[in-house]
């Protein structure tokens, strides 16, 4: 099975220009952690995810100490937060977007984001702009069905 037979076609996505609390707010009310960022032109130029928001928001040594005991600063976070609704979304989002074509098999697109911690890959056409949307839950999906298991 490629990823074409699998893939959502109408790609929900946000734009470098949007503001990020309105951005977010559009996750929350389609309940997803991510978003492709696409420009005017179509083509992909970043993904938006809570992650973004989460790291622009807490104290930037958090990844650094990683189970150490931090002081929190609610007053900070809570500042650094209302402060959101002055940020565009190209300001927080990933640049380096792991993608995928039409053409990749189901393993290929499982190996990847496996390895790449991706819970979704924009699907792109050889120009760069795109064309589809595949998650995790499409790929799991699909090798259910491929197991011709009932999901219900």
């Amino acid at each position: 099975m490629k990823v074409k037979e699998i893939m959502q076609k109408d790609v929900v996505s946000v734009k470098p220009e949007d503001n990020v609390m309105d951005a977010l707010r559009f996750l929350f009310k389609m309940r997803i952690s991510g978003l492709p960022v696409i420009n005017a032109q179509g083509k992909l130029v970043g993904m938006f995810t809570e992650k973004d928001v989460l790291s622009h928001i807490l104290p930037s040594y958090i990844e650094k100490v990683g189970r150490f005991i931090y002081e929190e600063n609610p007053k900070s976070i809570k500042k650094k937060f209302m402060e959101l609704d002055k940020v565009k979304v190209s300001q927080l989002m990933r640049r380096d977007v792991i993608t995928t074509n039409e053409d990749a098999s189901l393993c290929e697109v499982a190996r990847i984001m496996l390895t790449q911690k991706a819970r979704r890959l924009p699907v792109v056409d050889k120009s760069g702009k795109v064309v589809g949307i595949v998650a995790r839950e499409d790929v799991v999906k699909a090798y259910a069905k491929e197991a011709e298991w009932k999901i219900d």
